[in-house]
């Protein structure tokens, strides 16, 4: 696999969106070469992960959601490669798939060599996190309008991200 195909895959994904070249590719050197067969499981719900996957070729699904294709390009496993973390979904691979595996302990390694991304990361998953919030804020303040009677009753939301489909959470 050539450098910057995957440096250009990397650069499309919004987490490493803000890193400079160099570093993508050195997250890219680091990253591990991995190849899936058709109907293999590339990740599996609640098993702990040691990093994230990057579809370089060929397709995968969800078997929960077989309508909607995972393309090269996709990052499945985002949470796993910064923190201990269990995967949220199954993943299949649909045929032959190559991916690179970025691996937590690489990533930490980088991190340790160049400090500035950790606070890139950091500043993205910041504000992921406000944008959830502020969506989740959003349609309670719909439900609770919906709502009738004069007790407003706690609102109860699906929340369905790539690390965490279809969860119920209770809104606050």
């Amino acid at each position: 696999m050539a450098a910057e195909p995957i440096v250009a895959l990397l650069q499309r994904i919004p987490i490493f969106a803000r890193l400079s070249v160099s570093q993508i590719t050195e997250i890219a050197r680091k990253a591990e070469k991995v190849k899936f067969r058709a109907r293999q499981n590339i990740t599996e719900a609640g098993t702990a992960g040691d990093g994230a996957f990057l579809l370089v070729s060929g397709n995968a699904e969800r078997p929960t959601a077989p309508d909607q294709a995972l393309p090269p390009g996709s990052l499945i496993g985002e949470l796993a490669m910064l923190v201990e973390h269990n995967y949220g979904a199954t993943i299949v691979a649909k045929g032959r798939v190559h991916c690179l595996k970025i691996t937590r302990a690489a990533l930490h390694e980088l991190m340790l060599a160049d400090p500035s991304l950790a606070d890139l990361f950091s500043q993205h998953i910041s504000e992921r996190l406000h944008k959830t919030v502020d969506r989740l804020r959003h349609i309670d303040s719909l439900l609770a309008g919906s709502q009738a009677g004069p007790a407003k009753q706690p609102a109860f939301i699906a929340a369905h991200t790539p690390a965490a489909p279809d969860r119920m959470i209770q809104a606050q």
